[in-house]
């Protein structure tokens, strides 16, 4: 299993944020985040309200998705992170998305994450030379993120995709890594 590790000290004692893939056993951490209020309002999914449908939504979507990790502190799931290609026309670039419990929310495990992937990630995926990052208007809490980890703001997608059935904003911001 290929794990990426790094330590942040934001309170007495330093926090081990590591990634790795997804488990089925991990259902029952996932569904803290996959059922709380406040985190599903950013995200594409509505808030599910029991383990079974978390279990499938696992099944179907995270285990097969050729990029997605488990944000974990002290080995235990408390968000996920991917990065996802598009089309062959477009295998120069992918996205990046990630969601974490809001009881981490502040603490910077989040950026912590981010910045795993943007270690490893252009030499996982050949190819790959830019990682843009979508994020809705209102979530300047997830915008913080991505300038913490070193991406750029390139501007404002106006009316850009339908979010929740209300035509909505988002910011986009890029990571091109420099060629030394």
């Amino acid at each position: 299993m290929d794990e990426q590790t790094t330590e942040i000290n934001r309170s007495r004692q330093p926090l081990t944020v590591t990634l790795r893939e997804f488990e089925l056993t991990d259902v029952d951490d996932y569904f803290v985040w996959a059922s709380d209020d406040r985190v599903s309002p950013w995200w594409r999914w509505d808030t599910f309200t029991n383990k079974e449908d978390v279990l499938t939504f696992m099944e179907e979507t995270v285990l097969p998705h050729p990029w997605m990790r488990a944000i974990c502190l002290d080995g235990r799931p408390v968000g996920a992170i991917s990065v996802t290609r598009r089309t062959a026309e477009h295998q120069c670039r992918a996205e990046l998305g990630y969601v974490i419990a809001s009881q981490y929310w502040g603490r910077g495990i989040t950026t912590e994450a981010v910045k795993l992937v943007l270690g490893t990630i252009f030499g996982d995926m050949e190819g790959l030379e830019r990682l843009e990052a979508l994020v809705l208007v209102q979530n300047v809490g997830s915008q913080k993120v991505l300038e913490k980890a070193g991406f750029t703001k390139e501007g404002i997608l106006k009316k850009y995709l339908i979010h929740k059935g209300k035509i909505s904003d988002m910011v986009m911001y890029s990571f091109i890594p420099s060629k030394n």
